[in-house]
């Protein structure tokens, strides 16, 4: 067990597009996917909706049906990982919480049939099956955008024009609480014109003012996720490494990032490091 200097490594984009319904969340993850380039997939709960959108980019739907358990989910998510794509759409998370088999049913019907009624005891069991889901996002080699509907509510809004017009404004997202700390970015969506502001954001991108979402979102977000640090970086951290634990922890995150070329001057360099601090001790 050793601390290092905090580096920053390249990462795969963990998005999350709140919104109501009819907000554009859909339409959005597509243009960000479509930015980030690479094959894309859609895990889609809304009836065929995803494909609605087929002109937006080249993409392949799972249309995923009731019941929408954790299990339904976590078996598209590693379908989707073994086939190779670049990037998953999840459209969307809120059937796995309060849809027909969702976390909610299983709740009631676990806590009838087993704890008499006692939904308490009925969430020890249910607890571990949704952080499964949440852990097969987390967990993917794959770029993921989750959508997630927010509970709606309207409000009179005076337009540009001095016109009055009734606008749907998102809430809290359909969710279990908590559910948006596992994202790198949370955007709500604003319901006209494919604007979104930032519930959470760790790029520094979103800050501000209502973004567009657009392709250019994923080309951006693209760019930040891959400035980590780079190969001939690990190689040097490598050979400068103090002690064993140390070298081995620069080297297992060296041989994940790197392409099969780059390998052999990793390990070259591992084996060798691994004889000098040997001797050393």
């Amino acid at each position: 067990m050793a601390f290092e200097k905090a580096t920053r490594k390249k990462a795969k984009l963990r998005l999350a597009l709140t919104g109501p319904s009819g907000s554009g969340k859909t339409w959005g993850a597509l243009h960000i996917a479509k930015g980030l380039g690479g094959r894309i997939a859609c895990i889609d709960t809304e009836k065929g909706s995803a494909s609605l959108y087929e002109h937006i980019v080249d993409f392949d739907v799972l249309e995923l049906s009731a019941p929408y358990t954790p299990e339904s989910y976590i078996a598209a998510i590693q379908e989707a990982d073994k086939a190779g794509y670049d990037t998953l759409i999840i459209d969307s998370t809120t059937h796995e919480w309060n849809g027909p088999g969702g976390i909610l049913e299983l709740l009631e019907d676990i806590a009838k049939a087993k704890y008499r009624g006692n939904t308490w005891s009925a969430w020890n069991e249910l607890t571990p099956r949704h952080r499964a889901f949440i852990d097969a996002m987390l967990q993917s080699n794959m770029h993921i955008i989750a959508t997630g509907r927010s509970k709606t509510e309207t409000a009179q809004q005076e337009g540009v024009n001095g016109k009055k017009s009734v606008v749907k404004l998102g809430m809290k997202t359909e969710q279990r609480d908590g559910f948006e700390y596992e994202f790198t970015v949370v955007l709500d969506i604003i319901h006209d014109g494919h604007y979104a502001v930032a519930a959470k954001d760790r790029t520094g991108l979103f800050a501000g003012d209502a973004k567009p979402i657009n392709e250019e979102t994923g080309k951006r977000l693209f760019a930040w996720l891959e400035q980590g640090i780079e190969a001939p970086t690990f190689l040097q951290s490598i050979k400068d490494a103090k002690t064993i634990d140390a070298l081995k922890s620069h080297f297992a995150a060296a041989w994940k990032m790197s392409d099969e070329p780059a390998r052999d001057a990793l390990k070259t360099a591992y084996d060798k490091r691994t004889q000098e601090l040997t001797k050393a001790a």
